[in-house]
């Protein structure tokens, strides 16, 4: 099986190493380096149905980059689109649901399938929409959020709250809900302890399994952004 190694402290490489005739998938333009005896295409993994809905669900690119060691061992670096850190996953004992912009790299035996949501969690929770992806297999998986990343282990009769800004991924067996704030004083409460606190939703997960969150609140990041392009109304 291909090795994935994370690599520096701040905005790190995701560093693959692949055997001969083994094959990995990435986000497009995430390839940075690779040795020559890698070959590098562009796909529409799963065809185009699935390149569209995926599309759809998480705002990916319709072509996918599949490297494959092709004429002996190689190395390649790659890079996450969002400035953080990077977690390796092991899919098989577990599948992960995905957030939007999250996934970095796969091996060939992940697949990335789209899953729909609930209402409450496509309108609310800020996981994706109605659409989310999922990645089941068996395999090592890559993903990527803004800043620093940490997991956490949910387990049985101890619920995990998180913003849900600061979602990554997490383990598709568990249960999770949306919440205005930690509050159980009504919901006249909760939404004055939702608005006085600035946490606005949040998400509980129950269950067994793990959680990838980030330190930086994606949705912060994104209006930053936009209050840097010239012209824009958001910019001051």
């Amino acid at each position: 099986m291909a090795t994935f190694t994370v690599t520096g402290d701040v905005d790190p490489f995701l560093h693959v190493s692949l055997k001969r005739g083994e094959k990995i998938y990435c986000e497009s333009n995430a390839m940075v380096m690779m040795e020559a005896t890698l070959d590098l295409k562009g796909k529409m993994t799963g065809g185009i149905g699935s390149a569209l809905m995926r599309r759809f669900a998480n705002g990916e690119s319709l072509f996918q980059e599949h490297i494959e060691a092709v004429r002996g061992d190689g190395d390649c670096l790659l890079s996450p689109t969002l400035p953080g850190a990077v977690e390796v996953l092991e899919v098989g004992g577990a599948s992960y649901k995905l957030t939007d912009g999250a996934f970095v790299a796969a091996e060939s035996g992940v697949n990335l399938t789209v899953r729909t949501q609930n209402i409450g969690s496509a309108l609310f929770g800020g996981t994706g929409g109605f659409f989310i992806m999922e990645a089941t297999g068996i395999g090592k998986l890559a993903v990527s959020g803004f800043g620093s990343s940490f997991a956490i282990d949910v387990e049985p009769g101890k619920d995990v709250i998180i913003d849900n800004a600061h979602v990554v991924a997490w383990d598709s067996r568990l249960h999770h809900e949306i919440s205005v704030a930690t509050s159980n004083s009504g919901f006249l409460g909760q939404l004055v302890n939702s608005v006085t606190s600035g946490e606005g939703m949040v998400l509980k997960f129950s269950g067994q399994g793990k959680v990838i969150i980030c330190s930086r609140n994606r949705d912060n990041f994104v209006s930053w952004l936009l209050k840097l392009i010239p012209g824009n109304s958001n910019s001051n």
